[in-house]
């Protein structure tokens, strides 16, 4: 479509917003008002979510069986995603890393998962 063909009336306004609309989701005027969001659909949310949860059931398995002795592993990052910060389902909600208190022991994994 020629975008002239608006402007010399051959071509409505609300045909024009409604093509705009309906754009594919990885056309160039969603690229530029989204960004790369517009790469991210459902499913793979659902496999970086799905990456987070492993990761953090690996954390929590290994900080089990680590010894007493041992020091306490480095909590896991989620993996990157498009938009804010908070979007991300593993992280705490208040800041990038959980605080020393919030993370569980190994008794307190230990009597959880027993």
């Amino acid at each position: 479509m020629d975008l002239l063909d608006w402007h010399r009336g051959a071509v409505s306004s609300r045909r024009l917003a409604v093509l705009v609309k309906h754009l594919p989701r990885d056309s160039a005027v969603n690229r530029d008002l989204h960004g790369e969001a517009v790469e991210w659909d459902a499913s793979t949310h659902l496999l970086a979510a799905t990456v987070d949860h492993l990761a953090v059931a690996n954390w929590m398995t290994a900080t089990i069986n680590s010894g007493e002795d041992a020091e306490p592993l480095e909590y896991p990052e989620a993996v990157p995603r498009p938009g804010p910060p908070e979007s991300s389902a593993v992280q705490p909600q208040h800041g990038d890393e959980p605080r020393e208190s919030e993370l569980p022991d190994p008794e307190q994994l230990a009597r959880f998962f027993s």
